[in-house]
């Protein structure tokens, strides 16, 4: 294993061993279920939910996989055809992954009893406002995107960047949801946020 590779397991050892403690933290702390996939009304949004559940699943079986050289795969090698493979781009990747994980991580501490993941409307937290996010109204969905390319970028598969492709869009669509309930949620201290805030990053 090289370092690239050695670092995209660590990464993900990391954010799961974070996304625990923050979820335990929420249900110890602030008595809430911070985990609200699966509670959408509309068959629309469980079939969203249910294939971006798989769509990840898969995403991370195959990163390790890749990581690690085992012949274990989802995806068939003739459909992760190398598209780059430059130690350039690994870099970038490491770069971008790297940038990620301090964006959720400063997410994770502005966000206080108010994280959930998904759309929350049996037990919404309070409007969060400054931290992180009075630079970006979706600050966990950047560090997504940046981990998605960045994982591209160091394996340089087809299936890895089709993959970010596909999970930028579905993030995206996301995101309209959450605005949409946000702001029939908060009323006008949402919309003066929106209006002030950017939707990703200075734009």
């Amino acid at each position: 294993m090289t370092f690239f590779e050695y670092f995209q397991v660590a990464a993900l050892v990391v954010l799961a061993c974070a996304f625990v403690t923050k979820a335990t933290y929420s249900c110890v702390s602030a008595h809430v279920n911070p985990i609200a996939i699966g509670r959408s009304q509309g068959w629309v949004q469980f079939v969203f939910e249910l294939f971006a559940f798989i769509g990840l699943a898969v995403w991370l079986f195959e990163t390790v996989s890749y990581a690690l050289h085992t012949r274990a795969h989802i995806i068939p090698a003739g459909a992760n055809i190398t598209l780059i493979n430059s130690p350039v781009a690994k870099i970038g990747g490491v770069m971008l992954i790297g940038s990620g994980l301090m964006i959720v991580f400063w997410a994770f501490i502005s966000f206080g009893d108010s994280w959930r993941i998904g759309i929350d409307s049996e037990t919404p937290g309070r409007l969060v406002i400054n931290g992180i996010f009075a630079v970006s109204r979706n600050p966990i969905f950047i560090f997504l995107n940046l981990w998605f390319v960045g994982t591209f970028l160091i394996n340089g598969g087809l299936f890895f960047l089709t993959f970010a492709l596909l999970a930028m869009a579905a993030l995206h669509y996301q995101i309209i949801r959450e605005e949409r309930f946000l702001s029939g949620l908060y009323g006008k201290p949402y919309q003066d946020y929106r209006s002030r805030t950017s939707r990703y990053f200075l734009f």
